[in-house]
């Protein structure tokens, strides 16, 4: 049973006002026990703040996490929660909880969390061919129920639904099972890539090796997967459970297609696409959409949908600049340096697009930039190119579609968050 006060999250509107704007500088990320101080990377220029209008809530989201990842082991303890305690963007809580805080009372049952079974969710799509072209939103099929009693509509009022303006314990658990899932996801990885460092600090497999980075993913996956049929929610359970296969698909896939030849607009280019929406936008779209399900949509309401279209759109916005700054010399995003992704034998949506001007990229592809000399000459390539400046216009594609798919929902500072979200991903420096 999830023991949080209800009463405590349900922030009032004066004090969301002292803190809902701020001006953002797009900078590093800085250790967590700073993080209150700062201006929030993703905010755009005189827009409201996401991170400053959740500051409360992100803090204790983050806090309290480490209460779900103790062990009797105090190494696995200290494994599992050793990236918790690093500089963190935040970015799957915050999801979380602008989603919930833009559309709880919407939905026709708030706030009950009753068994919500979706057969519509099992549709979403994720072949291919749907990653050509930034995501529509798609309303749910219609449903029909009988109508009421005529005498029953004379005396009762249709009444509109209204904002809540609130958030439900079941929400602020959500925002943690996804930052769990997440972070287990960042320990496997790092066991994968080879990574030394990850945000300027020591790997969790080069502190403590291999081995015990797989196991403390797992742990996480065990204690996220806990706290989720702890929630109470089929729908919910489901979702976020396929997040779990999805990156691991996305993993597959990756490896499937290092070396694949082809561009960003061709089929399979689709698949580079498709692989950003497993590896990245997955757990984004579905803990939003998880989110909105828990504040009582059910099926055929609407707010579902957007949440998996913004998700989706700005999931795939979010990684496709990630690929862009690859190519930059920083370490603050936890990779050694430029030019980590050929290192690995992956060509991202810079060096797809570069290749169409320099098809001397292709042999360099089709090897995985294995020999002497191929991750010099493709960066040489890349920075000749436009292929950096075209990935860029096509996340500011994804991104002004999420900023329309956002146009259905009632106005509220939560809204303007999500709108501001659109413009910090692209714009952003880490």
């Amino acid at each position: 049973m999830v023991r949080l006060s209800r009463r405590a999250f349900t922030s009032p509107q004066l004090a969301r006002h002292a803190r809902r704007r701020s001006v953002s500088a797009f900078a590093t990320p800085q250790p967590y026990a700073s993080s209150c101080a700062r201006s929030s990377p993703l905010s755009s220029l005189s827009k409201v703040d996401p991170y400053a209008l959740f500051q409360p809530e992100i803090t204790h989201v983050r806090s309290s996490l480490l209460n779900l990842l103790g062990s009797s082991d105090p190494t696995l303890s200290e494994i599992a929660s050793y990236y918790f305690h690093h500089p963190s963007k935040q970015l799957r809580p915050l999801l979380v909880l602008l989603f919930s805080h833009a559309t709880n009372g919407l939905g026709s049952h708030f706030p009950s969390n009753s068994d919500v079974l979706n057969d519509f969710n099992s549709s979403m799509p994720d072949h291919t061919t749907s990653f050509n072209s930034p995501f529509d939103l798609r309303p749910p099929p219609a449903i029909t129920y009988p109508s009421p009693p005529p005498s029953l509509c004379a005396e009762s009022a249709i009444s509109l639904p209204q904002l809540a303006h609130t958030l439900l314990p079941t929400q602020l658990r959500l925002a943690q099972i996804a930052e769990m899932i997440h972070v287990a996801s960042l320990l496997h990885d790092d066991v994968i890539d080879k990574f030394d460092l990850r945000h300027g600090a020591p790997s969790a497999p080069a502190a403590f090796g291999n081995k015990l980075a797989v196991l403390g993913g797992n742990f996480l996956l065990g204690r996220a997967g806990a706290a989720l049929s702890r929630l109470g929610d089929n729908e919910v359970v489901e979702s976020l459970a396929s997040v779990i296969a999805n990156l691991v698909e996305g993993e597959i896939l990756q490896m499937k297609t290092a070396g694949a030849r082809s561009g960003v607009d061709s089929p399979p280019g689709g698949v580079y696409l498709q692989k950003t929406y497993l590896k990245t936008a997955s757990l984004m779209v579905k803990g939003a959409r998880a989110a909105v399900v828990l504040g009582g949509c059910r099926e055929g309401e609407v707010w579902k949908e957007v949440a998996y279209a913004y998700w989706r759109n700005i999931g795939i916005a979010f990684q496709l600049v990630d690929d862009i700054l690859d190519f930059s010399s920083s370490t603050a995003l936890g990779k050694p340096g430029s030019g980590a992704d050929l290192r690995l034998g992956l060509a991202t949506g810079p060096v797809l697009y570069a290749a169409e001007e320099y098809p001397e990229l292709e042999p360099l592809i089709a090897r995985g930039f294995k020999c002497d000399g191929d991750v010099e000459r493709a960066l040489s390539c890349i920075h000749a190119s436009s292929g950096v400046s075209r990935t860029r216009d096509l996340a500011q594609a994804y991104a002004e579609k999420a900023r329309e798919v956002l146009e259905i929902l009632p106005a509220s500072e939560a809204k303007e968050a999500l709108e501001a979200l659109t413009e910090g991903v692209v714009k952003r420096g880490w």
